[in-house]
């Protein structure tokens, strides 16, 4: 068995690359879902073996979720796992976030349409978060470029009945009672693309991603649409970090596995050019939860004008941690010592939309 195995999610299929805990070398099998977009992927280290998850979409098939319990060497479509109820008059498009929970054999999905979905049986079958879904705002909730969905999917690490999750462009809604009221979590976060005087609206905030540590789960981290936060309540308030950083645009971020203050993100020029300062590319690390930051870029390349996307990012649990970067252009970046150095994992696939890494 591999020591790490990283998911890279494309819009033409999946790709698996193996390597030992040095991963100086990687090994590439694909594509599994050939020419199908995936744009979630999880490497779930639960049970007894390792299981991964991929959620795909063709204009064939619809959205399906596959998994595997031999690391890829065989798949398996949970089929119609995740299906709206009658009622709704709404349809799957793309499953675009899983995520573990706090119980053994919970799953969550985040969908577009705009919907959170629960699993307690590993993804055989999912039930919606009604009340979310009949939730006053989502009448009101716009789209991003990407189009209405729940990317971000935060289930507390000790409390099941406990989940922050977040939508472009609705905002960060919480739960702290099983899924029975969710409430708007958006205080502090600017919308920079509203009128002068309406910046700060309840809901309405183009989140692009957010992390957070199981150790401090009350602090969460936010790229935003302009923007880079921190809340300290979570989610109840939240105070910009971005100084220091050459751009507040961006897609990713991530935490760091054992330090729950160092996290990275990839900031973009802006949200027309939307590739890096200069055409260079950079990983930007903060020590100190968002205090200040520093720029990583020893092996990236220069001349990249292409962004990465807001699940692109990742990092794998070794004691040493593992960083990766999946971009536009197909290509994949990963640094076996926390973001200091970079090599290139892969080339000239498609379009990276996800990656996910785990140390086995």
């Amino acid at each position: 068995m591999a020591d790490t195995v990283l998911m890279i999610g494309t819009r033409k299929g999946l790709w698996l690359a193996k390597s030992d805990e040095a991963r100086r070398s990687w090994e590439l099998d694909g594509p599994h879902f050939n020419m199908e977009e995936v744009y979630s992927c999880l490497v779930d280290t639960r049970g007894e073996v390792p299981r991964l998850y991929a959620g795909t979409s063709s204009p064939w098939t619809g959205p399906q979720l596959g998994y595997s319990d031999d690391l890829g060497s065989t798949w398996r479509i949970a089929d119609d796992a995740i299906r709206f109820p009658e009622d709704t008059e709404a349809s799957v498009e793309r499953i675009w976030q899983l995520a573990a929970g706090a119980e053994p054999d919970v799953l969550w999905a985040g969908t577009e349409p705009g919907a959170v979905w629960r699993s307690d049986d590993r993804g055989s079958s999912f039930t919606l978060e009604r009340a979310l879904w009949d939730h006053p705002h989502r009448t009101e909730w716009g789209e991003g470029f990407g189009g209405q969905a729940f990317h971000t999917l935060l289930p507390h690490p000790t409390d099941p009945t406990s989940l922050t999750a977040a939508i472009s462009s609705g905002g960060v809604y919480q739960t702290v009672d099983g899924g029975g009221s969710w409430t708007a979590r958006n205080k502090g976060v600017r919308a920079e693309f509203l009128p002068e005087g309406e910046q700060f609206p309840e809901f309405g905030q183009c989140v692009h991603k957010m992390a957070r540590h199981p150790a401090r789960p009350e602090r969460i981290f936010m790229q935003n649409h302009g923007g880079v936060y921190r809340s300290d309540d979570e989610g109840g308030s939240w105070t910009s970090i971005a100084e220091g950083l050459p751009a507040d645009f961006g897609f990713p971020i991530a935490v760091h596995p054992h330090r729950p203050e160092t996290i990275y993100v990839f900031p973009l020029s802006g949200s027309e050019g939307r590739h890096p300062t200069g055409g260079r590319a950079a990983v930007w690390r903060s020590d100190d939860a968002g205090e200040s930051w520093r720029e990583l870029r020893v092996g990236l390349p220069d001349n990249f004008y292409v962004g990465v996307m807001r699940d692109a990012m990742c990092i794998d649990e070794h004691q040493v941690p593992g960083v990766y970067v999946g971009a536009r252009n197909g290509t994949v970046w990963g640094s076996a010592d926390e973001g200091e150095t970079w090599s290139q994992v892969a080339a000239n696939l498609p379009d990276v939309m996800v990656v996910r890494a785990a140390a086995l």
